[in-house]
């Protein structure tokens, strides 16, 4: 019985290097991937940091971008402000243009009967001075002709 007690002893240390030898097999393969995954972070780290330093100069270029637009939208209110006055001051212009039309218009039109009436006074001049030559033509003419007769 003893012989048994010895055999299992070498088939339990049998069984005990077989398995100290997988689990050996087993770690170096889990210290090989902890290894490449250390080497993975490490890059992952080195590009986060270069992403963070770019996102940082990027950020920096935006808020000078917005304080150059902010500035130049300060200095495009003055414009603007100048401009709108422009417009009012065109604006102005134009009443004062319409009324003075206006104005001149209803004055027209109140003063039409009394310019139809000079027009038709002048018209009578005309005539009357038209016909007035036309008499003393005629008596030119009659008498050059009664002088030759006489």
């Amino acid at each position: 019985m003893e012989s048994l007690l010895y055999i299992s002893a070498i088939i339990v240390a049998i069984a005990f290097a077989v398995l100290v030898g997988y689990i050996v097999v087993t770690l170096k393969s889990a210290n090989r991937t902890l290894d490449h995954v250390a080497n993975t972070m490490a890059g992952l780290e080195k590009q986060v940091n270069g992403i963070t330093n770019e996102t940082e100069l990027l950020l920096n270029k935006t808020n000078r971008l917005a304080d150059d637009i902010q500035h130049k939208t300060e200095s495009l209110n003055t414009v603007f402000a100048s401009v709108k006055e422009l417009g009012d001051s065109v604006q102005q212009v134009n009443r004062s243009i319409r009324h003075v039309s206006t104005t001149v218009s209803e004055q027209s039109v109140k003063q039409s009967e009394q310019i139809a009436k000079a027009v038709q006074w002048g018209n009578v001049a005309i005539d009357f001075y038209t016909k007035f030559k036309a008499r003393k033509a005629s008596q030119e003419q009659s008498s050059t002709l009664h002088k030759e007769e006489i």
